[in-house]
C-alpha cells in the first residue's frame, strides 16, 4: 500500500529536526521523501551524538535515526552549478519542499519563493524558522532550548518558579515539524480546487505558544502568569505524582464523582472542610498530597495501582523508556518498527504514531524504509530526473 500521500514527491532540504520531522511525517502516510543533503557531512544530525553506532569508520547517530525513517538521500552542493541545476529539476518534478534555512538564505542560493513558483506553480513550500519570517526579531536563528524559554515552556515546567526547566525532548522542534506537516496536507487539500501552490509558514515560537493551551488563556483572559508547579496539576486537584511504599503513581481525578470515589476508599473524608470542591482542593494542594501520600504509604506500586483501577481512579506509573519500548501495549500499537539500514543491517526504531484501520502497520504505508545513508540514493534520483525531463 503507498499510502495516503503515496502520489505526493517532497524535496527536503532541511536539517537538525524540525524539517527533517515534518518531512518524516509525510513520508510515513507514503509520500516519497527526497533528503537533499551537503556532500561529505550530510545534515549537521549525522554528527550529533554519542550515541553513535556501527563501526568505527562509518558511525552512525542515533539522533539522526529518530528524524529521518522512509527517506531517500541524495547529496547536492547548492552552491555549485550541478546542485542548483539538480535541485531545479527536482523542483520542477515535485509537489512539496521543506526548508529550515535562516531567512534570506534560500534566496540567495537563487532560489526566492517567486523563481520557485515560477518553475512549478503546484509547489508547497514548507518554511520553518525559529522565531518567525518576519516582525523584530524575524531574521533571528532558532535553537529548541532557547526557543522553549524565548515561547514561555521553561517557565511553566520545573519544581517552582525559580527553577525553569526544558523538556526532555527538542519539543519546540518537534512541534513545529507538526505543525508545518499539518499546513502542508492542509495546502495540498486546497491545490486540488485551486490548481496552485502556497508557502506554510511556522517557526518554533509559534509552535510553542501554540501549545500553552488552557495556560495561554489564564493569562490573556484571567491575567494571572502560570509557572512551575513539579508534578501537579495547577488547575485540578488531585492530578499528579503520588509516594507510595516503593515508589511513586500517578493519578488524575478530573471529576467530583472520581475524588469522592478515591477519597472515600483511602479514608478521607471527601466533603471535609478544603476538600469539598475542586476550587477549595487547589487552593489545598500541599494539604490534599499529604493527606493521599499517608493513604497510599502501605500500599505497594503494582498492588496500588490495581486498587486504584478497581475504583475507576485514572492511574497510571512513571515508564523508564527501556520500560516503554520493551511494553506489550506500545509494542501492539505499531509504536516499534523494523526496518532494513544500510550499514547497520535489521534495526527497531520507534514507530509512527498514527494508525489506519485498512493497513496492520502504524503510518500509512505497508513497508517503512531505514533512515539513508548520506548519498544513499544519488544514482537512481538523477535516474529517475533523466526519465522526466
Amino acid at each position: 500500500m503507498p499510502g495516503p500521500l503515496g502520489d505526493i514527491t517532497v524535496i527536503d532540504l532541511s536539517r537538525a529536526l524540525a524539517g527533517p520531522h515534518a518531512g518524516m511525517m509525510l513520508g510515513d502516510m507514503g509520500a516519497r521523501v527526497i533528503k537533499v543533503e551537503t556532500p561529505g557531512t550530510g545534515d549537521e544530525s549525522r554528527g550529533w551524538g554519542p550515541p553513535f553506532v556501527g563501526p568505527e569508520d562509518d558511525p552512525v547517530s542515533t539522533y539522526f535515526l529518530s528524524c529521518n525513517r522512509n527517506k531517500e538521500s541524495i547529496a547536492l552542493d547548492l552552491k555549485s552549478d550541478d546542485g542548483r541545476e539538480v535541485l531545479t529539476r527536482l523542483v520542477r518534478h515535485g509537489d512539496v519542499l521543506i526548508e529550515n534555512f535562516r531567512p534570506g538564505v534560500l534566496d540567495r542560493l537563487g532560489f526566492t519563493v517567486a523563481r520557485l513558483h515560477e518553475l512549478n506553480p503546484r509547489l508547497v513550500v514548507l518554511s520553518i524558522s525559529g522565531f518567525g519570517h518576519d516582525g523584530p526579531q524575524g531574521g533571528r536563528a532558532g535553537y529548541d532550548q532557547i526557543a522553549q524559554g524565548e515561547g514561555g515552556l521553561m517557565s511553566l515546567t520545573g519544581p517552582d518558579a525559580q527553577t525553569p526547566m526544558r523538556v526532555g525532548v527538542p519539543i519546540g522542534d518537534l512541534l513545529a515539524g507538526m505543525y508545518g506537516a499539518y499546513g502542508v496536507v492542509a495546502a495540498l487539500h486546497e491545490r486540488a480546487t485551486t490548481g496552485v501552490g502556497r508557502v506554510v509558514r511556522t517557526s518554533l515560537l509559534a509552535a510553542i505558544v501554540g501549545v500553552h493551551a488552557f495556560q495561554g488563556t489564564r493569562y490573556t483572559v484571567a491575567h494571572e502568569v502560570g509557572h512551575g508547579q513539579g508534578n501537579h496539576h495547577p488547575s485540578i486537584c488531585p492530578y499528579g505524582l503520588f509516594t507510595c511504599a516503593d515508589g511513586m503513581v500517578q493519578i488524575a481525578c478530573g471529576s467530583e464523582a472520581l475524588w469522592a470515589r478515591l477519597a472515600t476508599a483511602f479514608g478521607i473524608d471527601p466533603k471535609a472542610p478544603g476538600l469539598a470542591t475542586n476550587r477549595e482542593r487547589v487552593a489545598h494542594r500541599d494539604e490534599v498530597t499529604r493527606l493521599l501520600d499517608r493513604a497510599f504509604a502501605p500500599y505497594g506500586r503494582v498492588e496500588l495501582l490495581a486498587r486504584l483501577d478497581e475504583l475507576g481512579v485514572p492511574a497510571g506509573e512513571v515508564r523508564t523508556l527501556d520500560r516503554v519500548y520493551d511494553w506489550d501495549q506500545t509494542r501492539s500499537q505499531g509504536l516499534v518498527i523494523e526496518v532494513d539500514h544500510p550499514v547497520l543491517g535489521t534495526i527497531e526504531v520507534p514507530g509512527p504514531p498514527i494508525r489506519f484501520d485498512d493497513n496492520t502497520s502504524a503510518g500509512g504505508r505497508e513497508v517503512h524504509e531505514a533512515p539513508p545513508a548520506l548519498g544513499q540514493h544519488d544514482e537512481s534520483i538523477r535516474k529517475w530526473l533523466d526519465t522526466l525531463d
